[in-house]
């Protein structure tokens, strides 16, 4: 099983966008999720670091620059989604990853705090 660091710059941009009101409240993750194409498409006009951004976690011992190396996406690439980071919480929980089920739990109670 892999492992997991919390990416802190992901975090930092993910509460950026809470605090700048570029998110989605109410959405089907399953639907929303950026999918393989959405992923290459956005990185034929970005940067690596800010595909990172959009990711909880950096897998330990992967690459960097690889989309092998950022998991536990929470966002459609635009904004970010409480459904995202519902799924984060969830499956971080699920596969006993805490400290990446924290960071999106305290997202995702500041994005309540704020939308509340």
């Amino acid at each position: 099983m892999a492992s997991y660091t919390v990416n802190k710059k992901a975090v930092a941009k993910a509460r950026s966008l809470i605090d700048a009101r570029q998110y989605v409240l109410d959405s089907d993750w399953g639907e929303s999720q950026p999918s393989a194409e959405d992923e290459n498409a956005f990185l034929e006009k970005h940067s690596w670091d800010e595909y990172a951004e959009w990711h909880l976690a950096l897998t330990d011992g992967a690459t960097d620059e690889t989309k092998a190396r950022y998991g536990f996406v929470y966002g459609d690439l635009r904004r970010l989604h409480r459904s995202g980071l519902i799924a984060c919480v969830y499956r971080a929980s699920e596969w006993r990853h805490k400290s990446i089920e924290l960071a999106a739990h305290d997202l995702l109670q500041h994005l309540d705090s704020v939308t509340a």
